[in-house]
């Protein structure tokens, strides 16, 4: 793949991912949602505003980037110090409890089974982690490795870990996809349903196949879900990114009109059609109103120089 389109890649997916969170938020706990409700939110904000999704991607981003690689402890320390800088994001109330047990000694990889039992399967970890899949597109192994240890840092039970690896690979192979040619969908859901170990999410990836091009978006949801849950998101987030490939507008206000956790299927759903589209594909108008806009931008790069 060429340098360039591969650096719009990368930009795509990080930007895309901040893009589909910002345009959800307000959204969160609708049933559904209109999709021209998203676009008149988007006009009507001066500045399209992210959560806690999209300030935990920024934290691995940057551990990646300062270690060349994954290194637990120092990415944990990276969402400690970015939460303590910005606790205002919208985190929920497990990763504040992680991080307080680590600061009373815990280890990295540990504390998160302290918490609820560490039946903590929620998509936390799979909303930030499209750098994983961006930085490890070509070693579906390694990614799945990362995903893991990436998860276990707030999200111990399998199901998070496992949503965290599925996310991971759906960015990896929409990166490895060539924008020109149409995607090969059938191919892109037998990869997904290969890497996967838990018989939930095989059968979830099964159901996205079984659901193309249907009209009925609530059939849509009971099929596949919109909740906090990753196996009720992250299906809905590759779903909406399977049924518009072509444009990360439609994309991403598909998935935010799914309702439910609408910030995370929308960033979740922009990093995979940002990574397959690359940056040129997400409204000039939407990117302009960006929050940290430039930051996101200047951490894709050095990611991408890692890669290239």
């Amino acid at each position: 793949m060429e340098k360039e389109t591969l650096r719009s890649k990368f930009l795509g997916s990080l930007i895309g991912t901040a893009v589909g969170d910002a345009l959800g938020v307000g959204l969160e706990g609708h049933l559904s949602v209109d999709q021209a409700e998203v676009h008149a939110l988007a006009e009507r904000r001066h500045t399209l505003t992210y959560t806690d999704d999209t300030h935990m991607m920024i934290g691995i981003a940057e551990s990646l980037i300062e270690k060349q690689g994954f290194d637990g402890e120092h990415m944990t320390r990276r969402f400690m110090g970015n939460y303590c800088c910005e606790p205002y994001r919208g985190y929920g109330p497990g990763a504040p409890r992680v991080f307080r047990l680590i600061e009373r000694g815990k280890a990295w990889d540990k504390a998160a089974e302290k918490l609820y039992g560490g039946r903590s399967f929620e998509n936390g970890s799979a909303m930030r982690v499209a750098p994983v899949g961006l930085l490890y597109y070509g070693d579906p192994p390694r990614l799945r490795e990362i995903a893991y240890q990436s998860s276990r840092i707030t999200h111990a039970h399998e199901l998070g870990k496992e949503g965290a690896a599925l996310q991971a690979y759906a960015v990896a192979l929409a990166t490895a996809a060539g924008p020109l040619s149409p995607l090969p969908r059938d191919e892109f859901l037998a990869k997904l349903y290969d890497l996967m170990r838990h018989p939930m999410f095989k059968e979830k990836v099964k159901r996205i196949g079984k659901l193309s091009g249907e009209k009925d978006k609530s059939k849509v949801m009971a099929e596949l879900g919109h909740g906090i849950e990753a196996f009720n998101s992250v299906p809905a987030a590759i779903y909406s990114f399977l049924r518009h490939p072509d444009s990360f507008e439609k994309t991403v206000t598909y998935a935010i009109s799914l309702g439910g956790d609408t910030d995370t299927i929308g960033a979740m759903a922009g990093a995979m059609s940002g990574a397959y589209l690359g940056i040129e594909a997400i409204p000039a108008e939407w990117q302009i109103k960006l929050e940290n806009q430039e930051y996101i931008t200047e951490l894709a790069e050095r990611l991408w120089r890692i890669k290239a």
